[in-house]
């Protein structure tokens, strides 16, 4: 599923913006500017390293992944050899560092159904979950800059022997100090009635302000006329 969205280049992996922003909208429903082609400070989403990562070692029952570096089209992405931990670099700067344990399985359907799950997940977040989980403490991002960094996420399976997961999100958190805040997203896994497993994407909120309904409603608004018209 993800061959659309990068080219394998020798011994690397490159991801032009057309390929970046198309993975953003069209996969994750994520329309966050910094994915967008034109974009000035363009980077590639998170979701999508994530993504290459299952799709070329598999999934193991514990997986944790720190986002590290700012991947965009003039990256050229070296992926090691599996092992329990392991960096994904380019030009020997580390982008995402990996650590897995536990049993791993390589199978395309359970694969692509987690993949698919958790970008989705992930890319809807922002605005509809984050700024009503930040308005509970009379805060808000900054509609100017709004800058909501994806900073590491873990996924945790009880059992490997399935085909396919879905995905329901639980309890978020949010707490700051001073403009510097940090946002816990949590989820289970399900495979059919049975919860199978849990995981969490943590992100950081710089330029936290005081609440003003007025600039969340043009911020929400906003984001709203992109997502039609892009």
């Amino acid at each position: 599923m993800l061959t659309p969205y990068y080219q394998q280049e020798m011994d690397s992996v490159a991801i032009s913006r057309e390929q970046a922003s198309q993975f953003a909208k069209q996969v994750a429903d994520d329309f966050n500017p910094l994915h967008d082609v034109d974009a000035k400070k363009f980077c590639v989403p998170g979701d999508l390293l994530f993504s290459l990562v299952l799709e070329r070692y598999g999934v193991s029952e514990n997986m944790h992944f720190d986002f590290v570096g700012m991947v965009d089209e003039t990256s050229r992405l070296q992926f090691p050899p599996l092992s329990d931990a392991f960096d994904i670099t380019s030009e020997g700067k580390v982008m995402l560092s990996v650590k897995r344990d536990g049993e791993r399985k390589q199978c395309d359907s359970l694969t692509t159904s987690l993949i698919r799950n958790y970008v989705e997940f992930s890319g809807t977040t922002f605005p509809h979950v984050i700024i009503p989980l930040m308005a509970k403490q009379d805060v808000m991002i900054n509609p100017a800059r709004p800058m909501v960094i994806y900073e590491s996420m873990s996924i945790h399976l009880d059992r490997l022997d399935i085909e396919e997961v879905a995905l329901q999100p639980a309890e978020p958190e949010f707490t700051f100090e001073g403009k510097r805040g940090k946002i816990v997203l949590r989820f289970n896994l399900f495979h059919g009635d049975e919860r199978v497993g849990q995981g969490e994407k943590h992100m950081v909120v710089a330029g936290v302000r005081e609440y003003c309904q007025e600039a969340v409603d043009k911020l929400v608004e906003y984001y709203n006329e992109r997502k039609a018209t892009l």
